[in-house]
């Protein structure tokens, strides 16, 4: 089997045995862009270096290339299977994951607007990667609208929805570019996207749909209430209403472009698309109610099954067979992890570091953990809050920032880093509590990703966690999920949970809390819940004021940046021949 994981920077592929799900080969391939945060790229098309190629984008933007998806098909499918020495042939099968909610606008074939000549200097155009966060005010009317008029769907979702979702930025999209939203025949799931260009027919499937489109029981938000958010926003659902498959589905067949694409056989069973963090359960064995899987990379996605519905505050969602048949799928999250401790690397190692790092052949975050892990608890004397991207869970909030509180002159990066990996722990803990707190056990604690392969991470959240930590085995957990998935749709096995118990695995109990550093913990703890609350619950809307301010300079350094090369555009223009302004 082949699975395909489409992450933030990079796409991987993997062969597996379908007997056991053993490794047989694997390929990554990287986005040639990325992801686009600061300004549109040139030359990500042909015909895309027009006036708007390059032009700068507001803060909080996040967006991806479409080609860049592609490439990972036409590179790492088969450089995976040469590695593996598999014949195209002998492959039963293919599926894919995603990250989500990253969403994109297209025509009815499924042409991103992007790659269209019109609207290829236009940001609203390209696909809008999960971490693009600049559509909180649209989801903050969405949920006061909702919570005014008593929309039963909020309550699945904690009692908000988040920006990063389709919805918020759907209404963004139309508030800012109309043009390119009425152009929007399709608003679809880059997971739904890929899989339509696998096996040239559109589909759709229920976790994106349950998790970042607001469909529970059947419905999504009607147009009256979608009208009150915007007239002209009545018919948004029209874009994304589509008959929805079952995970673990047979979404099609490889088609005679992707069989070119890939070198897989025409025909090859392609399973229905999902999500990178809640594919991965089958690929950890975590599949049984209150096993909760952190899928640990740039940002942590926690997703647990329970036999249990109920409201946990600021949860992402709760979905009917949202990761398996017949359970409830909750899923919460942290919007940074990773992505904070490579913050910390980029800014708090001095040269001294760095030098020491390069002579011993290891990486900056190898040095700062190994000199963190030397210390007590609570040594350093700080206390971090992990909101670098915002706060995914339990505040349900994007606009909310980072904040390191205790630095002195005497403060160490080591110190700092151990804070900030320290705090990301605490939001997990927070995470936790608030489910058994509404009733949802947590019985037992999974981890997956790059991040596990840090012993000194993994203890500190044992500590702070006062749990044991199962480690799932394989290190591609969201590839590995998305070829049992395949397995499935191929027929191989019956059910995802036959597939998870032949192909999946995980080891128990590999790390336990100590006692006497959970205790330190549990102190550090409360300075953390009292900075959480203080910050996050409204006692203090500084971070909010400080974002508006940042906001505010920005676009007026922005629109005297475009005013002047507006002039000089216009003076090159008024000097030149017919020709030459023709060019």
């Amino acid at each position: 089997m082949v699975g395909v994981d489409f992450g933030t920077l990079s796409g991987r592929a993997v062969v597996v045995s379908v007997a056991d799900g053993a490794e047989l080969g694997s390929a990554v391939h990287e986005y040639r862009h990325g992801a686009v945060e600061h300004r549109l790229p040139t030359g990500a098309r042909p015909g895309a270096d027009g006036p708007g190629a390059g032009r700068e984008l507001p803060p909080d933007w996040a967006l991806q290339i479409p080609q860049d998806w592609r490439d990972v098909l036409a590179h790492a499918v088969p450089e995976a299977l040469a590695a593996a020495g598999v014949a195209p042939d002998q492959v039963a099968g293919i599926g894919t994951d995603f990250t989500a909610c990253t969403v994109l606008p297209t025509t009815a074939d499924g042409t991103p607007l992007c790659e269209l000549d019109r609207f290829a200097d236009r940001p609203h155009a390209y696909p809008k990667l999960w971490k693009h966060h600049s559509a909180q005010p649209q989801a903050d009317r969405i949920n006061a609208l909702a919570e005014e008029l008593g929309e039963s769907w909020l309550a699945r979702y904690g009692g908000k929805i988040s920006s990063e979702w389709e919805y918020a930025k759907g209404l963004q999209l139309l508030e800012e570019d109309p043009e390119v939203y009425a152009a929007t025949e399709r608003w679809i799931e880059a997971a739904d996207w890929i899989v339509w260009e696998l096996t040239g027919a559109e589909n759709r499937n229920v976790c994106t749909a349950g998790y970042k489109g607001i469909h529970q029981d059947g419905r999504r938000p009607g147009p009256e209430y979608l009208g009150k958010l915007n007239p002209e926003f009545t018919g948004f659902t029209s874009k994304l209403d589509f008959p929805l498959s079952p995970l673990g589905g047979r979404a099609g067949g490889i088609s005679a472009r992707a069989a070119e694409l890939t070198g897989l056989p025409e025909g090859t069973p392609v399973s229905v698309g999902n999500v990178d963090a809640h594919v991965t359960n089958a690929a950890a064995r975590a599949l049984e109610p209150g096993q909760m899987l952190a899928i640990m990379g740039t940002s942590t996605c926690h997703i647990m099954n329970s036999d249990v519905l109920a409201e946990v505050p600021g949860m992402c969602g709760v979905v009917e067979d949202g990761v398996v048949p017949g359970l409830y799928g909750y899923e919460a999250g942290q919007s940074g992890v990773g992505d904070i401790f490579a913050w910390a690397v980029r800014t708090a190692l001095p040269e001294s570091y760095a030098a020491e790092a390069r002579e011993r052949g290891i990486s900056p975050h190898e040095l700062l953990t190994e000199k963190a892990a030397g210390q007590p608890v609570g040594a350093h004397g700080l206390v971090a809050l992990d909101w670098h991207s915002g706060n995914r869970s339990v505040l349900v909030d994007h606009h909310l920032s980072g904040l390191i509180l205790g630095l002195t002159l005497d403060t160490r990066p080591e110190e700092i880093y151990r804070a900030l990996l320290e705090s990301t722990a605490f939001g997990t803990r927070t995470i936790i509590e608030a489910f058994e707190a509404a009733g949802v056990p947590v019985t037992r604690f999974v981890v997956s990703g790059g991040l596990p392969k840090n012993r000194f991470l993994m203890q500190v959240y044992s500590d702070v966690l006062r749990r044991p930590i199962d480690v799932a085995d394989s290190e591609q957990g969201p590839a590995l999920g998305s070829a049992i998935h395949a397995a499935v749709a191929a027929g191989v096995y019956p059910d995802i949970r036959a597939a998870s118990a032949a192909m999946g695995s995980v080891q128990r109990d590999v790390y336990t809390p100590d006692p006497e550093r959970a205790d330190a913990y549990d102190a550090l703890y409360r300075e953390y819940r009292e900075l959480h609350d203080h910050f996050g619950r409204g006692a203090s809307d500084a971070m909010h004021r400080l974002r508006d301010l940042r906001a505010r300079a920005r676009g007026a350094a922005g629109a005297t940046h475009a005013t002047a090369n507006a002039t000089t555009a216009n003076a090159i223009t008024s000097t030149a021949t017919p020709t030459e302004a023709a060019k």
